[in-house]
This record gives C-alpha cells, structure tokens and sequence, in this order.
C-alpha cells in the first residue's frame, strides 16, 4: 500500500469483485430457468417454453432420450471399475506445484517490498521478509516431501 489508500478502501474491490462473481451466475440460472423448455406436467413427453410462446416439441418419437447416454454407446455392465493410480499423479503433482509456486510467488512479493527503496525501517523490513521466506522454505520441502512419498510409491496405493 501506498499510504494513500486505507484498509476499508483495499477490502472494498474485492467485496466487489464477490459480489460480481454471485450475481453472474445467479442471473445465468435465473435466465436458464426462464428460457429453457420444461415438461408439460399434462404430457410428459412434450416441451414447451412458457416465455416463447408457440414453443413446443414432441419427443415421443425419440425414446433414446431417456436413456443413461441420450448419444454413443448403450453402458454395458456394472459401474464399478478398477483403475489405476498413476494416471492421476500428473494431476496431483502439478496441483502441488501449482500451489508452492503461488505461495513461493507471494515470498518474492513480500522480500521485494523490503528490499524497497522506500522502506523506513529497513532492518526490521529484511528480517520480516527473512522469516517469511524460511516459513515458505519450510512448507516448500513438506509439499516436497509428500511427493517423494508418492513417487516412492511407485503405483501401490490402493483406492
């Protein structure tokens, strides 16, 4: 911060920012549930939309659609498979690495703003900006660890 801007004024974009992302969607629904078709509750196998009027669509021909898979192939079988593990490691590794590099990006953030040219106290700014980079060292070699552990593994983790 600047000095010109106050804590409220910083809180406000993001309370902002949350508003928007629940009234988008919220409206997308509300939209959708205007819109879209719905069941005539009289004739289940015709739809119609209320808000277009002369909308209306007989599905009585296709019976497929009330099928698991309106389109591909008939399931075939129980739903219960066997899978193997190691095709979700990438997944699993690159969400680890995903988050260390945003919080090991957070360090570099606050150890540039000690190391800023405008830093009053610029002793008690380096040893802040040192313990927080020994935290994110710390919790950088825990997410390493656990990877270790999972590629030591070597694919016997059973589901």
């Amino acid at each position: 911060m600047s000095g010109l801007e106050s804590v409220p004024s910083a809180y406000l974009s993001i309370g902002f920012l949350t508003v928007v992302g629940i009234i988008m969607p919220l409206t997308n629904f509300i939209i959708t549930w205007l819109v879209r078709p719905k069941v005539d509750p009289a004739r289940p196998h015709v739809t119609r939309s209320y808000l277009l009027e002369g909308y209306e669509r007989d599905h009585s021909l296709y019976p497929r659609r009330l099928t698991t898979f309106e389109c591909g192939s008939e399931p075939v079988g129980e739903a219960m498979i066997q899978f193997h593990f190691q095709y979700y490691w990438y997944a699993i590794i690159f969400l680890v690495f995903d988050v260390a590099f945003m919080f090991l990006v957070l360090g570099g953030m606050v150890a540039a703003d000690a190391t800023a040219v405008d830093v009053v106290d610029r002793a008690s700014a380096v040893e802040q900006a040192t313990d927080a980079l020994l935290i994110l060292g710390a919790f950088f070699a825990t997410m390493s660890l656990g990877v270790w552990y999972v590629f030591r593994k070597r694919g016997r983790i059973y589901i």
